[in-house]
């Protein structure tokens, strides 16, 4: 689509904040408003719309790809979308460890661990951690509690959420990034840990620095979107 509009104002609608191209609302692909949750986020994705060249790249507006899917896609069924999401936590990425090398198992341990013990201090649960890739159950109470945390976000912080998750393996890390218990490079580095190892050892193809760089482009405005929706 050829960008038509000349203008891009945030417009105040009540508690909310929309977005107006030569004074006509933005909409989502659902046909609903794009009604944001704060003004921060609205001049975000304004920016966005700003900087629209002579066609629409919706790959280069990632906020208002996931202000769009926290609108239509998650405030649909928020406690489905929520429930999807906290089914990460039985076999998160931070429970399976390597048995070896040593080396190996010893980053392993220093980048994931300060992690689950502030996510078992946090929500005063236990997780049961394993040597391998079988998997390994984790209790119950656990899992209910994750659950509770993930389940008690809005619409908009679940739409940040799934990129964080799925992308990281991690709903540990994607929940320490939302109560800014951790920082986005701090979990980065180790939701890639392994793959680091590997790159090491043998070296990393171009297919693969591809891939990890996309994939670091859709967290990082993840990240962002986090950022300005609180303010």
């Amino acid at each position: 689509m050829k960008r038509f509009w000349k203008s891009v104002e945030v417009v105040a609608e009540g508690e909310r904040h929309g977005i107006a191209l030569d004074g006509r609302p933005v909409r989502t692909p659902g046909r609903v408003p794009l009604a944001l949750p704060g003004r921060a986020l609205a001049e975000g994705i304004a920016e966005e719309w700003r900087a629209v060249g002579e066609t629409i790249d919706p790959a280069a507006m990632p906020l208002t790809g996931l202000a769009n899917a926290a609108i239509d896609r998650v405030g649909a069924d928020a406690a489905g979308f929520a429930a999807t999401l906290a089914a990460y936590g039985e076999s998160d990425l931070l429970c399976y460890r390597a048995d070896h090398p040593d080396e190996l198992i010893a980053r392993q341990e220093a980048a994931w661990e300060p992690h689950l013990n502030w996510a078992e201090s946090r929500y005063d649960v236990r997780f049961a951690r394993t040597s391998g890739v079988m998997h390994v159950a984790q209790p119950a109470e656990t899992l209910a509690r994750l659950s509770d945390s993930v389940g008690s976000r809005s619409a908009f912080e679940l739409a940040a959420l799934y990129p964080l998750v799925t992308i990281t393996g991690s709903l540990v890390l994607a929940l320490a990034l939302v109560e800014r218990a951790t920082d986005a490079d701090r979990a980065w580095a180790a939701a890639n840990l392994d793959e680091d190892w590997q790159a090491e050892q043998w070296g990393e193809d171009d297919l693969a620095a591809k891939a990890r760089a996309h994939k670091r482009k859709s967290y990082d405005a993840a990240i962002r979107f986090l950022e300005l929706l609180r303010g």
